[in-house]
Order: C-alpha cells, then structure tokens, then sequence
C-alpha cells in the first residue's frame, strides 16, 4: 500500500485556496506530500495553506505565464522538487450562446485552457529530466463532464473544458514519447457540492431557465444518478492520479460524476 502514498512529494495546486483545490491540497498533505497553494485570492490562500502546516502559498494570476514561472521556482526552493501539480484553476461561464459575449468567452478560455496550458507547459520544464526539479512526475488537469458532453447554456464552459481535455493527451503523448517519466491525466467532475456549482444554479435562475433554485437543484441532483458530490469525491481521484499507484496511467479521463455521464 505505499504506492498509494505520496510521503516526500512536493505538490502545487492552481487555484487551491477554496474548494475542489482546498480539498485537494488537503489530501495531498495529508497523504504526506509538500503542497504549495496558487491562488488570486491571496487572504482565503493564506489561511488554507497555514492550516495544512508545512505549506506554502503563492499569488498566481494562471492566465500569466511570469506567475507560473514565479510560483514554479518558489516551489523548487522551498521544498528542493516538484512532482505533482493540479491546474485546478477555473471560471465558470452560464449563458446561451447566442448572448454569450466576447468578452465572457474569452476569459473562460484563459483561464481554462491557456492557465491549463501554461501550468502544463512550466510543469513539465521544471519535471523533466534536466529541469529544475528533474525526477519526472504526474501532472493533473481539472476538467469537467462538461468536456465530454454538450450541456445547456454552458456552450463557452463545455469548449473550454474539452480543449483541456484534449490537452492533457496531447502533453501525456509528448512526455511518454520523450521518456521524460511525466504522466498527465484528466478529472472529470460532475456538479459538486462547492460555491461554483452554487453559481450554476443560481445563474440558471437569473436566466430565467428554472422558476426557482429549488427546481434547479432538484434537476440537476436528478441527472446524478448518485447525486451530488462532494469536494473529498474529486480530491481523492486526484490523489489517486498523483500517486505511484497510478505509475502505469497517463492520457486518460478519470470521471466522477455520480452517474451523469452514462445516465
């Protein structure tokens, strides 16, 4: 069983300061790794990094590539490595499309597929052999269900999400082909008990698609067969990826949704 551990790991989280990124961050340290939180809001990440103990936050804008340059060298300086990192970053966009705006869409694809981009692309320099960590490592997308199937009035969430998707298996072809010993996985969440799922629902209400948050909540608690999850759900999938138990895994979806998927 110490392949499910991941004692002596130095981990990053994008976006860890609250949510599917706070749980995660938890169970890596709890699982014995060193995790470093990267996160705009810079109060929320202190205090999550300080409950966690020997961590470590750092600001990070994802869609800026000197703060992941930044945030990756901290990392190898305070704790010596990088093995794992999470680009758990995200924004969530509910419209229809044909009143989406320009402007909403392209900051969903910022920070969704460029911040995954750029976390990627500085992961793997620092983690490849001759970078500044350079023993290799496992690399974690956070994308969604929504990146494996169409969903209403989600149209700039769903294209932003299966671009990470894609992503992911382009970067774990690359880094098996050139032996670098770096996997990269996707996770798939479904709806989340977390203040973004929140936002969805109401956010579905201010467009007038459901008469009530109840209604809206009963939905989509129906479309999840067993439904809703929590943050501990996703954060677990992540741990596993990151882990030596996962050693022979890479380019692959992990989905866990409660069921929505396959309903």
């Amino acid at each position: 069983m110490n392949e499910f551990r991941v004692d002596g790991k130095v981990a990053f989280i994008s976006g860890g300061a609250r949510g599917l990124g706070a749980a995660t961050a938890a169970t890596l340290a709890a699982g014995g790794a060193k995790v470093v939180i990267g996160d705009l809001l810079d109060e929320v990440g202190k205090k999550t990094a300080a409950s966690l103990g020997d961590a470590m936050f750092v600001h990070l804008d994802v869609t800026k590539e000197a703060d992941w340059e930044a945030a990756i060298a901290a990392t190898v300086k305070r704790f010596g490595g990088l093995d794992i990192v999470v680009n758990n970053a995200g924004v969530e966009t509910t419209s229809l499309l044909e009143n989406c705006t320009l402007e909403d869409f392209n900051l969903t694809m910022n920070v969704n597929v460029t911040g995954v981009f750029l976390g990627v692309k500085h992961a793997i320099r620092a983690m490849k052999p001759g970078g500044i960590a350079g023993r290799g490592g496992s690399i974690v997308n956070i994308s969604s269900v929504a990146g494996l199937k169409g969903n209403f009035a989600l149209g700039a969430y769903c294209t932003s999400k299966g671009g990470a998707r894609l992503l992911t298996k382009a970067a774990a072809i690359e880094c098996a082909k050139l032996n670098y010993g770096i996997r990269v996985n996707s996770v798939h969440p479904g709806m989340v008990n977390t203040d973004m799922g929140d936002k969805v629902l109401k956010d579905f209400l201010k467009l007038g698609l459901v008469p009530d948050v109840e209604t809206a909540t009963a939905a989509f608690e129906a479309a999840h067969p067993l439904g809703r999850g929590r943050p501990q759900d996703i954060a677990n999938g992540v741990y596993y990826l990151a882990s030596d138990a996962a050693c022979w895994i890479t380019g692959t979806e992990l989905v866990i949704d409660g069921g929505f998927a396959v309903a």
